[in-house]
This record gives structure tokens, C-alpha cells and sequence, in this order.
């Protein structure tokens, strides 16, 4: 019914700072004044982009110290979108290296260790599913909606339909990266849910198939009709055929149904595209040829 999302070549889950690179919505700003004309004059620095550390000592911190600052409601936006980041790129780091996995975990307070493990095997399912490309991908990166305003669509839509709401927000992080990726795939799945036109027909009710409102009531009617929620896993194995997708959908679903600002620290992870010679960032503007 369906084929592999176009995300998945993105490898959205553990690798490296190839991984995951210069966020585009990071920034720094500096501020110099020229004196014979008074004026103001502001220069935008992309941020430096997170960097794995090599050892699970690094990791074990940087993931503790990440997901603290991107689960802290008291912190600035931009510092829970770096945090998102930095725990992003080592969780990339342990799907490149799971036999380091557990020795992280040992590492880390034990109310962490739940959510390294999902992540990382979420990762590594997910990379596992993968084959580096050696051209980059025909897709634009544009900023993603803001989050409470998909959070009330995935929410809206567990009303209507009874479909739990962390499975939508796990598909549509999984798919396009909460509608950062635009694009077709080769398949020719379309929008923030990656519908084929075939599939839409049955599901998307009339709706706008690239519109996230529309598009993730239409993916709970899909999950509802193949057995959600009693039955999620096979309703995530309609939804795309691999139990490997199944198992990383299913863990970053429970991380956030757990803890509801997993969704927020989720809701800032990067676009990676896995190349041959390394995985590249695609920030907010890029726009393949």
C-alpha cells in the first residue's frame, strides 16, 4: 500500500554530526555600528553545527545535557532547539555504533536510560533501512509549522478518530521530519504524511494532501482502519511495511506519551540526508536540483 517513507533516506534517528548538521534556525547574532553614518548594521552566523563526541563517555553527556535543556520549559527557544540537536547527533552517533549503547546507558541517571535506549534503536532500525545515496535529494527544506500548532492537529485528530496521538507525531517525525521535507518520493508519496495519490483517495477525505491538518487525520483513518489503537503494531505495519519502521515509530511514540516535552525535543531534530561519503545536513532553504 505503501513504500519506504522519503525521510528514511534522511536516517531521522542516531549517527553522527554528519548526521545532523548546521541548524538553519540556530543563529547568532552580531552587532557593529559604523560611526559616520550612524546606522546598524546586523550580520546573521549560522551556528556551528553539533559534532558526535567519539567516546560513550561524550555521548553519555551530551545526551544527558541535550535532552535537559530541550525538555526544560524555562529554557529560551533556542536553547531547547541546540539542546534537540546536540542529543540528536549523538543518538545518530550510537545507531553507527549500538554496541556502545549499553555502556551510555550505565552512564547516564537512571531516569535517562529509558530514553537512550529508544532513541538509539530507534536509530539504528531506521538506518538499517537505509542505503547511502551518491546524489543529494530533489526535496526543499522549509521551517516546520509551529509545534503547538501540529500538536493540536495530532491531538484534534485523536479526538475525532481515537488514534493516540504520540503514534502521529512519530509517523509525521519520521516522514518528513514534521513537514520540514518537501518533496515526492520515488514512489511518488506526497506531503507531511507521505501519501501515494491512491492511498489519499481512500483516506484523505477531499482534504489537501501537502496540508498537515488534513494530512495526519488522514493517516489516524488509516491506522484506525487497520486495527488502531488496540492494535498498533499492525496498524503501523499498513502504514508502511517493515517492522523495522514499526519499532522506531513505536519507541519514539512511547518516549512521548511518557513525557509529553519528548514531542518538543522531537519536534527540533535536524534533516540528514546519508551519503556516501558521510550524511549531510539539509537546513531550512536548501532546495536540491
Amino acid at each position: 500500500m505503501r513504500r519506504l517513507p522519503i525521510v528514511l533516506l534522511v536516517v531521522l534517528a542516531a549517527c553522527s554530526s554528519s548526521d545532523e548538521d548546521p541548524a538553519p534556525t540556530t543563529t547568532t547574532t552580531s552587532t557593529s555600528t559604523t560611526t559616520t553614518t550612524s546606522t546598524t548594521t546586523t550580520t546573521i552566523v549560522p551556528a556551528a553545527a553539533p559534532v558526535a563526541a567519539p567516546d560513550p563517555t561524550g555521548l553519555a553527556k551530551q545526551i544527558d545535557d541535550g535532552e535537559s535543556a530541550a525538555r526544560d520549559p524555562s529554557s529560551s527557544e533556542s536553547a531547547r532547539e541546540r539542546g534537540a540537536w546536540e542529543a540528536q547527533v549523538a543518538y545518530r552517533a550510537l545507531g553507527e555504533r549500538p554496541e556502545w549503547i549499553g555502556e551510555v546507558e550505565r552512564l547516564v541517571p537512571a531516569a535517562r536510560r529509558g530514553t537512550i535506549r529508544a532513541n538509539a534503536e530507534a536509530s539504528v532500525e531506521l538506518r538499517a533501512l537505509t542505503k547511502p545515496q551518491t546524489k543529494l535529494p530533489p526535496w526543499r527544506i522549509v521551517a516546520p509549522a509551529p509545534a503547538d500548532e501540529l500538536l493540536s492537529y495530532y491531538k484534534a485528530a485523536e479526538a475525532e478518530i481515537g488514534v493516540p496521538w504520540p503514534y502521529l507525531a512519530g509517523i509525521h517525525l519520521v516522514e518528513t521530519r514534521m513537514g520540514r521535507i518537501r518533496g515526492t518520493s520515488t514512489a511518488g508519496a506526497q506531503g507531511p504524511m507521505q501519501f501515494l495519490p491512491s492511498t489519499w483517495t481512500q483516506y484523505g477525505a477531499g482534504g489537501d494532501i501537502n496540508g498537515n491538518r488534513d494530512a495526519i487525520l488522514a493517516a489516524a483513518r488509516l491506522l484506525k482502519r487497520n486495527g488502531a489503537p488496540e492494535n498498533m503494531a499492525n496498524a503501523l505495519f499498513n502504514y508502511n511495511r517493515s517492522q523495522r519502521y514499526v519499532k522506531a515509530i513505536t519507541n519514539y511514540a512511547e518516549q512521548i506519551r511518557a513525557d509529553e516535552r519528548a514531542y518538543f525535543a522531537y519536534y527540533h531534530w535536524q534533516v540528514y540526508y546519508r551519503m556516501v561519503d558521510g550524511d549531510r545536513h539539509l537546513p531550512v532553504g536548501y532546495e536540491g536540483g
